[in-house]
């Protein structure tokens, strides 16, 4: 998928403006440039870069837009990114709702420059890059996203009592034996997590193990 494939695939369910189409289009040269300083995404995969990583992250709205209300307070929210890399899925989430407030975080420097690049390159006037572990945050945020990059039993811990509305998680594979951990271990009200197949929205067999975990708060 190249840059002009994924914006008018996106466009079809987000309805782009004009900005939003530059920006994405924007994405490859960004981070060919900067993933030859600082190798954040497989070398063998920046190729991929619009369906694996801009995609991927935009699964998030997508499957917000299943639930009623909820696209509407992400979209005028504070968010935190956790774990955010080189920028996913904080950089095209912000690209996509420029009146959300978000925080870029992680705690290796190196991806955080990769990341501070692609937020002050994009003009993203709404999104922020922080060098620094979650526990040291001081928040509050009304959403906390992250894309693979700990269990919920570990991520749990990092933001508890930062959030109001809900964690968003991207992740692969069986999550059952992880969602049961979590909702033991931290008492977590029955019916308050939901999975959802990436698959259900996105008809590649990349996507097919791929799901979104959902914790209400």
């Amino acid at each position: 998928m190249n840059a002009a494939q994924f914006i008018a695939f996106a466009d079809a369910f987000f309805g782009l403006t004009e900005l939003q189409k530059e920006r994405f289009a924007a994405l490859d040269s960004i981070y060919r440039e900067w993933n030859g300083r600082i190798n954040v995404i497989s070398r063998k995969d920046i190729d991929s870069l619009y369906s694996h990583h801009v995609l991927h992250s935009l699964a998030i709205a997508r499957y917000l837009q299943t639930l009623p209300g909820e696209l509407e307070h992400f979209a005028a929210g504070s968010i935190l990114d956790l774990g955010t890399g080189g920028g996913f899925p904080g950089v095209p989430l912000a690209i996509l709702f420029p009146g959300a407030r978000f925080t870029l975080c992680d705690s290796v420097g190196k991806k955080t420059i990769v990341a501070s690049a692609a937020v002050s390159a994009l003009g993203l006037e709404n999104a922020v890059v922080v060098n620094s572990r979650a526990e040291n945050l001081p928040g509050p945020y009304d959403y906390v996203v992250s894309r693979a990059v700990a269990s919920l039993e570990d991520l749990y811990p990092w933001v508890k009592g930062k959030f109001s509305r809900g964690i968003l998680c991207l992740k692969g594979g069986d999550v059952n034996e992880e969602i049961a951990a979590a909702m033991g271990r931290f008492r977590l009200r029955k019916g308050s997590v939901h999975s959802w197949r990436l698959s259900e929205w996105l008809d590649d067999t990349y996507f097919a193990e791929k799901l979104l975990i959902h914790l209400e708060k």
